[in-house]
């Protein structure tokens, strides 16, 4: 039982050291650069037996972790869940004929580059957090977009290709063009306004709610709770500091007890 407990105390300090995570973000970049070179130079052996090598490291990684923190401890953290099942796939579909299956997964794997960067993945546990705030905005985008796209198909459908504004499908594709500012002006708006003038108010009243209104929404929004997750953090911070200091004031308050004490012995 001793022995267990050596080995789990050292496999928890090595899932714990300073340079443990900074090794594995390494790993993954060098992950991401096999996969770039495969693309120049396929089927090569050295790459291949490099990407191997690179599977293995991940799994030992897998392995120190459930052992040092346990598998509750691991799974106390929901990015691990994404990082299990990417390295058991990994297994899964190692030597596989599913070549596209293999290739998607490996590609997987940078994505474990957000949980072990603090940065990102901030970013992106603010987006989630977020996504019950959008929803509201999501909805009056699809509002919006489908009364433009309904008038669309009714005005422009005979002044431009069928592709275009022929139905209501390619008329919101033809806005999602618009509002990226993909060559609206010169391919989709122009040829309209030339056929139909007042076609310029449709276009310009989109692109200000469309474009700039709601893309603002949801900038603040995301914004807004990146903030929130600061002062979470801050408020944190601020009661660990306010009970350290009560324990201190108590640690006083016993020693000036005891220091009393000495000094005025009972009679």
């Amino acid at each position: 039982m001793t022995d267990k407990q050596t080995f789990r105390g050292r496999m928890k300090h090595i899932a714990l050291h300073p340079s443990f995570q900074p090794v594995i973000i390494g790993i993954i970049i060098l992950n991401g650069l096999v996969i770039v070179a495969e693309s120049y130079i396929q089927g090569n052996d050295w790459l291949l037996l490099l990407d191997t090598i690179i599977v293995w490291i991940f799994v030992a990684e897998l392995a120190i972790k459930m052992i040092g923190l346990g598998v509750r401890g691991y799974f106390r953290d929901p990015w691990n869940y994404f990082d299990f099942t990417i390295v058991v796939l990994s297994l899964a579909f190692y030597n596989t004929p599913m070549v596209s299956v293999l290739r998607l997964i490996r590609v997987l794997r940078l994505i474990r580059m957000i949980p072990a960067i603090p940065a990102l993945r901030k970013i992106i546990d603010s987006l989630v957090r977020s996504i019950p705030a959008l929803t509201g905005i999501m909805g009056l985008t699809a509002l919006i977009f489908s009364i433009y796209a309904i008038i669309g198909t009714t005005f422009f459908r005979d002044v431009l290709p069928y592709e275009f504004f022929g139905s209501f499908h390619h008329s919101l594709f033809t806005l999602l063009q618009v509002v990226t500012f993909e060559s609206w002006a010169s391919q989709v708006a122009r040829p309209v306004i030339a056929e139909i003038p007042w076609a310029w108010f449709y276009f310009v009243t989109f692109i200000v709610i469309g474009a700039l209104v709601i893309l603002n929404l949801v900038v603040a929004v995301i914004l807004d709770y990146l903030g929130h997750e600061n002062e979470e953090v801050h408020q944190e911070q601020m009661e660990r500091l306010f009970q350290e200091n009560r324990e201190l004031k108590e640690d006083l308050k016993e020693i000036k007890s005891m220091l009393r004490e000495r000094n005025n012995p009972p009679s």
